[in-house]
């Protein structure tokens, strides 16, 4: 069950931590994936064995309260730009072993997705650009190393890199913790020509602003290294409580050894 309003995600992952417990647990989905639930609303039914449901509750509610977190936090920033033409781009600052998982939490959420990794799409950073003596430098070098299809964004800190990175090749700009007013600037001045993405300090009160100067994405590392997790808890009850049927025949089986009844 919900115990707060939040956007759902996960219900495969914790259907698969019950399925790997026991063969003999049934989920059912009360809403589908990316509904919005209010509290106390039902998010699944689980019947079966007490000693699987019981062992396998903590994993399947960290999977369904982490990544409903993540899908609620990302829905917050997705509806504030509605209207702006704007995306909500997630990061790189993910969970560490659960990049999949988060980025699939922004999705269901109503984001996008950045790059996964170092394999998939290029950022020339301003430390790159400073190892390497200059951004036309950096993306050449950037170019030389990968497949010519990659797409490659550069960070810039002035007009002046910006045009450099262009003329270079860079299919992107990563405009870093600019005002609203540079970024009206370099729409103005580049939006025709390329990708614009600002990210560096934006939230929920701020990254309507942003949007609406005309930038393309919006990259916010707090969907994922911030987001608060969903409060959801399973409750035992009668099966004849749960959705109006009588409970299930069965055989009666005796205690367990250590008193749980199967």
């Amino acid at each position: 069950m919900a115990r707060c309003e939040l956007v759902v995600c996960g219900l495969t992952l914790a259907a698969s931590a019950f399925a790997e417990v026991h063969p003999r647990i049934r989920f059912e989905a009360a809403l589908q994936e990316g509904s919005s639930a209010s509290s106390d609303a039902p998010l699944a039914f689980v019947s079966g064995p007490a000693r699987g449901i019981l062992s396998a509750e903590r994993t399947a509610l960290n999977f369904l309260a982490r990544m409903s977190g993540v899908a609620t936090q990302t829905r917050r920033f997705v509806d504030r730009v509605a209207g702006t033409g704007a995306e909500i781009v997630d990061t790189r600052k993910t969970l560490p072993g659960w990049r999949v998982l988060d980025k699939y939490a922004v999705a269901v959420g109503g984001g996008t997705n950045h790059r996964g990794g170092l394999f998939d799409a290029l950022l020339v950073k301003d430390n790159h650009i400073a190892a390497a003596g200059g951004v036309a430098l950096a993306v050449e070098a950037a170019r030389r190393g990968v497949p010519a299809h990659l797409w490659l964004q550069v960070e810039v800190e002035t007009e002046a890199d910006a045009e450099a990175a262009l003329e270079a090749g860079a299919d992107a700009l990563l405009l870093d913790n600019r005002s609203p007013e540079e970024l009206r600037r370099l729409v103005a001045r580049f939006g025709t020509r390329t990708t614009l993405e600002a990210s560096g300090g934006i939230d929920i009160e701020t990254v309507r602003e942003i949007a609406e100067t005309g930038v393309d994405r919006i990259s916010i590392g707090a969907l994922t290294h911030s987001a608060c997790w969903a409060d959801i808890s399973l409750e035992v009850r009668p099966a004849s409580a749960t959705r109006g049927r009588p409970p299930a025949q069965r055989r009666e089986e005796p205690p367990a050894a250590d008193g749980v009844q199967p």
